[in-house]
């Protein structure tokens, strides 16, 4: 992964071209660089906005079929997402610091959860519970849950009910670690995607343990 790549960073308003970036958003990209996924995540530096910030940085998720096999070609996503990075050396009035963490993901969920009223509480919690477990300093969080319920009709390939669950986000990092940042937006985009914890395997019915894993 390289997100100070000129592909994943980039300037934006009140940064000029020639500009280079200050010291603390260096140590922000690189404590980003030494961020390893586990298997199923996928990440790539895609370009940053360039308007929102005078330096940014972004990198995009994928989450691939944990039980695909890569050398058939079975590698379907099944969730995407975005990191985002914003730095403004002087300071935002709106974030109350320097420093602004952006994340978007989208996953299909199961149906029966569109009629759960507790799921984007649920879902926000993923968030919050993973800054907190992951040490990420942090404030000026806030951010959206949205559950899309679509139903496909005539040949158009596809399940024919599927939900999706959109989670957008955004917070005030306290440090240049962002390290720690990423890696609680990535256990996020785990959860959303029904992965099992970090070194667990689902096994079917009557392999493993009583609970299916190993």
């Amino acid at each position: 992964m390289e997100p100070t790549s000129p592909a994943g960073a980039g300037h934006g308003p009140g940064a000029r071209a020639g500009d280079q970036p200050p010291a603390e958003f260096r140590a922000a990209l690189e404590s980003l660089a030494g961020v390893t996924p586990r298997p199923e995540v996928r990440i790539e530096p895609i370009p940053a906005p360039q308007r929102l910030a005078p330096f940014a940085a972004a990198l995009a998720l994928h989450v691939v079929d944990p039980d695909g096999d890569p050398d058939a070609g079975d590698d379907a996503e099944v969730a995407t997402g975005r990191f985002i990075v914003l730095h403004d050396p002087a300071g935002h009035e709106s974030w109350a610091g320097t420093t602004r963490c952006v994340g978007y993901l989208s996953a299909g969920t199961d149906e029966h959860m569109v009629d759960d009223a507790m799921f984007s509480e649920v879902a926000w919690s993923w968030l919050t519970d993973a800054l907190a477990e992951s040490g990420a300093a942090h404030h000026a969080v806030g951010g959206t849950v949205t559950r899309t319920a679509s139903t496909r009709f005539g040949e158009l390939a596809g399940p024919e009910h599927s939900v999706d669950v959109e989670l957008r986000a955004s917070w005030t990092a306290a440090d240049a670690a962002l390290d720690r940042h990423l890696e609680a937006w990535l256990q996020v985009l785990g959860n959303a995607a029904g992965l099992p914890p970090p070194g667990v395997r689902l096994l079917g019915p009557g392999q493993g343990g009583d609970d299916g894993t190993l």
